[in-house]
């Protein structure tokens, strides 16, 4: 509990929230790990909570959003991290605002909720309950800048890998296919807060006082940067793939040159050796010196084949 912007209590009873909220000067920030919709009984009830805002706060796999109901708001946002493997995780959040209330639900307990805590006590609170809000708001989006700079440092050495391995190897190719999997999930997560946060910034949104719009727009301006970072990302990534299959299509058509020209080379010896094998009699046969013709007729047809390809640079 905040009273005109100071801590004052924590940890305190449900029971106490009622008498603590009849003070209008006070902020209750109350944070629910993984809650049931039993959880959220006594809180629909104290604070006048709408029936969808509750379902929509306990249910999983919400699409990132803002609701407005009768005296409190709805958000739903997602906070990302990525690990060594270039791998997304995503932790759901749902965030109730009242006038005096800020409700945070971690649909993930995971939820590094310190670090959010931690940007509250490093700025003095400025506009109650608003102030809260930016706080968390502040930290998905950033959480979204990291990913998209962790990625892109992958995506960077995986384009060196991509010249410096072969063009079919396992490795490059499940590293390819795990980082466009990462950013085409932090796209889906990173788009919507856009429409999100520009609808907080509407003039007929009560829950901020004009003192917070310019915190809110930079939250704003940091999720439009992120999400042309993960553009970025998603047309170099598909680039990457492209060069990949190019790669492996250029050393196919090698291959095939490469063994197109070996055949015609063999061609020529198998073509004299069966002329000389026919049943009929041909110059030099019962003849020492028609079997030297035929040798000597296979090793310089051989040799000026072998010859002339290498200058074309088929073999």
């Amino acid at each position: 509990m905040y009273r005109d912007g100071t801590l004052e209590a924590e940890n305190f009873p449900p029971d106490r929230l009622t008498a603590n909220l009849d003070d209008p000067g006070t902020i209750v920030w109350l944070d629910l790990a993984a809650p049931s919709a039993d959880d959220l009984a006594q809180l629909t009830e104290s604070l006048g909570l709408h029936p969808l805002a509750v379902q929509d706060a306990v249910q999983q796999h919400q699409r990132p959003k803002f609701s407005r109901y009768p005296g409190h708001a709805l958000v739903i946002c997602y906070a990302v991290q990525t690990n060594d493997a270039g791998e997304l995780t995503v932790h759901e959040l749902a965030v109730i605002v009242t006038k005096q209330t800020l409700v945070t639900v971690r649909k993930d307990p995971e939820f590094d909720m310190d670090a959010v805590v931690q940007r509250w006590d490093d700025e003095p609170m400025t506009d109650g309950v608003a102030f809260l809000l930016h706080g968390i708001l502040d930290y998905v989006v950033d959480s979204y800048l990291d990913a998209a700079q962790s990625l892109d440092d992958r995506i960077e050495a995986l384009e060196d890998d991509v010249f410096t391995r072969p063009p079919n190897s396992l490795a490059v190719q499940r590293h390819s296919l795990a980082l466009h999997k990462s950013v085409g999930q932090l796209r889906r997560t990173v788009a919507p807060m856009r429409e999100l946060i520009a609808t907080l910034l509407r003039p007929d949104n009560a829950i901020y006082s004009e003192r917070m719009r310019p915190y809110f727009q930079d939250v704003l301006d940091h999720a439009i940067w992120a999400s042309e970072q993960v553009e970025s990302l998603r047309d170099l990534i598909a680039t990457i793939r492209d060069t990949q299959l190019n790669l492996q299509g250029n050393r196919m058509n090698l291959i095939m040159k490469k063994v197109t020209s070996w055949a015609a080379i063999i061609a020529v010896p198998t073509a004299i050796t069966g002329f000389y094998g026919q049943n009929v009699p041909v110059p030099g046969v019962d003849q020492p010196w028609g079997f030297w013709v035929s040798t000597v007729a296979i090793a310089l047809t051989s040799v000026a084949l072998y010859t002339t390809f290498k200058r074309k640079d088929w073999l």
